[in-house]
């Protein structure tokens, strides 16, 4: 329940605000002078959201110049907290420069209880979204304190979603675990490996890749295990495979959906022993790899399906990370923009615009090649929403009204539940303003969570 602190020598007018207060679920605190206000505050800290204080203390006195005191004292002491302002004689001169200040509203004695309440609610859920908003920047700016000490392999990112991968890639990489990286094809899953390997006790050792996706099933097998010569048709002479080649580091196996049945067995088996058979030989030989696999396919799905082996899925999944598609962390879209163009170009607001209206099914991948694209053909300095060559529908301006964009019932819900109830939070996350927003949850029959 938020808390209200009361700074006011006349005991009548400080029970009336907290009689009216009572009513609508806000907690008060009273101080009959300055010193008495400053010091509850000092007490009470961070759990008073909001101070509504009188301009005049000692009798007879109603040139405000205490209150001006008393306001300065609280702005200097806790310059976030709003301070509402209320006085039997008003100065507009005096109410203007408090204002200007930071006063958060200058209100006359006797009060419009109804206009007191909604300037009082419209305070205190400003302050929590301010609050939420200023706890998420804290902590995104202590884990970018963090990420500071890894090796990042140079790469590109802004989102908080993003951020909390990486953060979690450098978290395991010291552990000898199998990592599992999961997300759409082009959304830097490999990259996500790089910074596991960077960071991992064999850093300094190969991190050799092979993507399953880009063999025919028949020589898979040949290029994780090596072969003897005559182990198949075409095999003239004895060849290492994948596991030898990265003895003492990591092994990549990208788009591991597409590994067949058979090397599937024998990959659980590499896993659990690591030991393993050339193809055509009977020598078992030992490694130890570091595993991290990738894929964009539902492989629960494929385990029901019968089609991958549901102990190698859970072997392999000792710790997953989900990257999401570029569209689910917007955020980067601009700074890998920027980045892909090297400097040598800019992009001017019509472009940025298109760019973060693009569905980019591509993700990362279809950025890159926008980018390149537009770097080459745009005639100057500056890259337009023309030179990107972007379907029509991505080009509309930031904020552009549609017959679309009106949001539904479970998508303000769903914006409220992700603001803990705040309102104003909720309003600018759908691009609505606070009342905007409250005429459609009364329009919907929607209540506060």
């Amino acid at each position: 329940m938020p808390t209200v602190l009361i700074i006011d020598d006349n005991a009548a007018i400080a029970i009336a605000l907290e009689v009216l207060f009572s009513l609508h679920d806000i907690d008060t605190l009273r101080a009959a002078s300055p010193e008495e206000g400053l010091a509850a505050l000092d007490r009470a800290g961070a759990t008073v959201d909001l101070v509504i204080q009188d301009m005049n203390f000692t009798a007879d006195t109603t040139s405000g110049e205490e209150g001006v005191a008393l306001f300065r004292a609280i702005r200097k002491r806790h310059p976030d907290l709003p301070v509402i302002l209320l006085t039997a004689w008003t100065h507009l001169d005096a109410a203007v420069d408090l204002i200007k200040a930071g006063a958060a509203d200058y209100l006359a004695k006797p009060w419009n209880d109804q206009r007191l309440i909604a300037t009082v609610k419209n305070l205190l859920e400003l302050g929590q979204a301010n609050r939420v908003l200023r706890q998420r920047l804290q902590g995104e700016l202590r884990q970018r304190r963090e990420l500071e000490q890894y090796d990042l392999r140079g790469m590109v990112w802004r989102d908080p979603a993003t951020e909390r991968v990486i953060h979690l890639a450098c978290q395991v990489a010291r552990a000898d675990v199998p990592v599992l990286i999961s997300g759409p094809n082009g959304t830097g899953k490999e990259r996500i490996a790089e910074i596991i390997q960077a960071n991992s006790p064999v850093r300094d050792g190969p991190f050799v890749v092979l993507n399953c996706g880009a063999l025919p099933a028949e020589l898979i097998e040949a290029e994780l295990f090596g072969a003897d010569a005559g182990a198949y048709t075409g095999a003239s002479k004895a060849r290492e495979g994948k596991f030898e080649a990265a003895d003492g580091g990591t092994l990549f196996l990208d788009e591991i959906g597409n590994l067949p049945l058979a090397g599937q067995m024998k990959l659980l088996r590499v896993l659990e022993t690591g030991r393993f058979e050339r193809l055509g030989s009977n020598r078992e030989r030992q490694v130890q790899v570091r595993v991290v696999s990738a894929t964009n396919a539902d492989l629960p799905a494929m385990i029901r399906a019968g089609t991958f082996r549901e102990d190698l899925y859970y072997r392999l999944n000792v710790i997953e990370l989900k990257l999401p598609p570029l569209a689910g962390r917007p955020g980067d879209i601009l700074p890998l923009a920027r980045h892909f163009l090297g400097g040598a170009k800019t992009l001017r607001a019509d472009a940025e615009a298109a760019l973060l209206a693009h569905p980019w099914p591509g993700n990362v991948r279809e950025l890159k090649n926008v980018m390149a694209r537009a770097r080459l053909l745009a005639a100057d300095s500056e890259i337009g929403v023309a030179d990107l060559g972007l379907p029509p529908a991505a080009a509309l301006p930031a904020g552009a009204a549609t017959a679309d964009a009106e949001p539904d019932r479970d998508a303000i819900s769903q914006a409220l539940a992700r603001a803990n109830g705040v309102v104003a939070q909720a309003a600018a996350e759908l691009g609505l303003s606070r009342q905007a927003l409250y005429r459609r949850m009364e329009r919907l029959g929607i209540g506060r969570p």
